[in-house]
């Protein structure tokens, strides 16, 4: 067994927060304990998910006590200077730790004997609820900050106190504290329910995967691969970067992580070669966060997604590649322009050759990476594909100068394990919030009035949705934000993007005989104009005076299940992209920050460039909503892809009026028009329009870039 050469910087994956913010743990008889705990932990969840047969609800709550106790180590209750307060702390935290595991053990244990008295809980059955709950509060506000653990004491209260004081829409109270508390701890959607099952499922292993990975060295191979790809171009760095972080999102899946692994490398790159310190850390900001949009991990959102929607996993992750290349392709357009605005030359960088790169390293990544996308194909689960995909890295390390041995083995299962904790934490307490939403019908609630503030218009019901991400991913991380609004907003949305459809079927005059019956109920005079073409504003208004309930009924009626299936995949991959967006969107944008951290830039100013980068992640799910880019078949999809690569070309060159050559203002305006043509939906003329436009500025912009440099 090798490691990494000495002289070149380790791929690290952390948790989505700075070191600064937990306690080392890596010597000492305490880490020696850590360590120990943290590989039980990796241990026991692949014989549960490979050989076990345990219940789902045992599994999620030995998966919550382990990782309880390992965050209680990790994330210290409050911080001190004083080396006998910090042992004091220490050993607190410690003691807290086992306390939350054991009780959250011993309330599994006597799920039966609840069941058998009728769901009521006994005096000790109470104690030991209290302690998970407070525990769960109390570790993800450690590992998270305040607001979810705000949010989950509110939600909490709400149904038996607060509530029935509200005067709106809101009101609701009447259930006692112990029907909340079962329901918080026994039920599917409550905390070891099936977000927990989740997390120790699918995303543990995955996570887990990421970390098997790292340890066979494919986190230097990505780095040296971009090098040798794309080190060789103008702006080479800046490539390096945005390539490097694509393929990094295979592996962690945390844009964070992302940031702090390849930026320690690639901002340097980027400030040596001639960019900007506050370019060279938005870009990796902006490319960082595309990792979780890249399949096959995209975050624990994908996993998540898929258990909402009951949409197949691989479904999600294949239709999520072409969007996922647009995005990155936007941060790029942006390097190619501001290298040539700064007249960058290719840069004497000691790239190494990719072939080199390839038979060095290539085994380690490759291999890996083909199994799991090969097994996914062929229909195993996830949970099979994953534990296979661990393996192969083993085994394909062997073909490397980095061979995984028995030591590097359990590095890489304490490895998995520690940068699980803030999730697992994090995913089994938010259960409590999302088991009082459903258990309300808060949720349903919230979207109606999504769909009212909008007024059946989709663009504002999205830009609602983009603040309400924004404000929410302030405090919650993008996985935690992503569930809350899925909750609360994807019913609207996913109405909203089937009334389009329908209200073009309108159009058509492609109603059924049977649902123009269900229309009646509604206007029985409108029988008459639905055997034939409607005006779309006729349609319009016919669409939103229905009742949901019936257009529930007509969905199905007239719009084609696949249709219906799509448009439920669409909301969640917009709700999906603009969760995304706290990460590099001031105020608080921790990607963002960390970037600033390693280019030593003021952070707030690196999030406004972070976020001037990332524009891809408004545009997509503008796309999303209003084509068939998630339904399509290929040549449609491939279609929308170029138009829309095209168009992010060209409004990132509107806004640095820049090409290959300077951009006068009135080029700068024609080439921002044809942008938004190339962008706007179902338009194939004004598509095709902008893009004669925009290649032929882009023509001109070569031409005269040619002539510069011969003078």
């Amino acid at each position: 067994m090798s490691d990494a050469p000495a002289d070149k910087p380790s791929i690290q994956i952390e948790d989505d927060h700075m070191e600064d913010e937990t306690r080392s743990l890596d010597a000492g008889l305490i880490g020696l304990v850590f360590s120990g705990l943290a590989l039980a932990v990796s241990i026991f969840h692949l014989y549960a998910n490979f050989i076990g047969t345990m219940s789902t609800f045992w599994l999620t709550g030995i998966h919550f006590a382990g990782f309880a106790m390992l965050a209680s180590m990790r994330y210290p209750m409050i911080r001190t200077r004083s080396v006998g307060a910090r042992r004091a702390v220490l050993a607190f935290d410690m003691a807290f730790g086992i306390v939350v595991s054991v009780a959250t053990l011993l309330l599994i244990a006597s799920e039966n004997a609840i069941y058998a008295r009728g769901v009521s809980l006994a005096p000790q059955e109470w104690l030991y609820a209290i302690i998970v709950i407070i525990g769960a509060i109390e570790l993800t506000r450690r590992a998270t900050g305040v607001i979810i653990p705000i949010l989950i004491i509110l939600a909490l209260t709400y149904p038996a106190f607060w509530g029935q004081h509200l005067d709106n829409v809101f009101r609701f109270g009447g259930l006692s504290v112990e029907t909340i508390v079962f329901r918080t701890i026994f039920t599917d959607e409550g905390m070891f329910g099936t977000i927990a099952n989740i997390s120790a499922t699918f995303v543990f292993l995955f996570i887990l995967f990421g970390a098997f990975l790292v340890r066979s060295g494919a986190g230097e191979f990505i780095i040296d691969l971009a090098r040798a790809v794309a080190g060789k171009f103008i702006g080479g760095p800046g490539y390096v970067a945005v390539f490097s972080s694509g393929l990094t999102g295979t592996i962690s899946g945390s844009a964070v992580a992302n940031t702090v692994s390849t930026g320690v490398i690639t901002i340097p790159l980027m400030k040596r070669s001639g960019f900007p310190p506050r370019f060279a850390a938005g870009v990796e900001a902006a490319s960082s966060t595309g990792g979780q949009l890249m399949p096959p991990i995209m975050g624990a959102g994908a996993f998540v997604m898929a258990s909402y929607t009951q949409i197949p996993y691989l479904d999600i992750v294949a239709v999520s590649f072409l969007p996922a290349m647009v995005y990155f392709l936007s941060v790029g357009f942006f390097v190619r322009i501001e290298a040539k605005k700064l007249n960058m030359q290719v840069a004497a960088d000691d790239a190494p050759s990719a072939m080199d790169v390839l038979k060095r390293g290539g085994p380690s990544f490759l291999i890996p990476v083909i199994t799991l996308i090969s097994l996914l194909i062929y229909g195993f689960t996830p949970v099979f594909a994953a534990i296979w995909a661990i393996l192969s890295v083993i085994v394909a390390s062997w073909l490397t100068p980095n061979k995984m041995g028995p030591k590097a083995i359990i590095e890489a299962l304490i490895l998995g394990a520690k940068n699980m904790i803030m999730t697992g934490v994090l995913l089994v307490a938010v259960g409590a919030m999302v088991n009082v939403i459903a258990m309300t019908g808060i949720g349903n609630t919230f979207s109606l009035m999504i769909a009212d503030w909008a007024g059946g218009n989709l663009m504002i019901a999205i830009a609602l949705i983009a603040l309400a991400s924004l404000v929410l991913g302030m405090g919650l991380p993008v996985t935690a934000a992503y569930i809350v609004l899925a909750t609360l907003s994807a019913p609207a949305l996913h109405a909203l993007i089937q009334n389009a459809h329908l209200v073009s079927a309108l159009v058509d005059g492609t109603i059924p005989e049977v649902a123009r019956m269900s229309f009646m109920l509604a206007d029985p005079s409108i029988l008459p104009a639905l055997a034939e073409p409607m005006a779309r504003e006729d349609a319009i208004a016919l669409v939103r005076a229905m009742p949901q309930e019936l257009l529930t009924v007509v969905y199905q009626q007239v719009l084609d299940p696949v249709l219906i299936t799509t448009a439920l995949l669409s909301a969640h991959m917009i709700i999906f992209w603009l969760s995304q967006d706290s990460n590099v969107t001031p105020p608080v944008c921790l990607t963002a920050f960390a970037a600033a951290a390693i280019a030593k830039t003021r952070p707030m100013a690196t999030g406004v460039m972070s976020w001037k980068l990332a524009k891809g992640i408004y545009l997509m799910p503008v796309l999303f909503a209003y084509t068939n880019f998630l339904g399509g078949d290929l040549m449609e999809s491939l279609f929308i892809f170029m138009a829309a690569t095209l168009g992010v070309y060209a409004l990132g060159a509107s806004i640095e009026g820049h090409m290959e050559y300077p951009l006068n203002w009135p080029l700068r305006i024609l080439t921002a028009v044809s942008g938004v043509a190339l962008m706007w939906p179902n338009t194939p003329l004004l598509e095709t329009a902008g893009a004669l436009v925009v290649l032929g500025i882009l023509a001109w912009s070569i031409k005269k870039d040619r002539e510069r440099q011969a003078a």
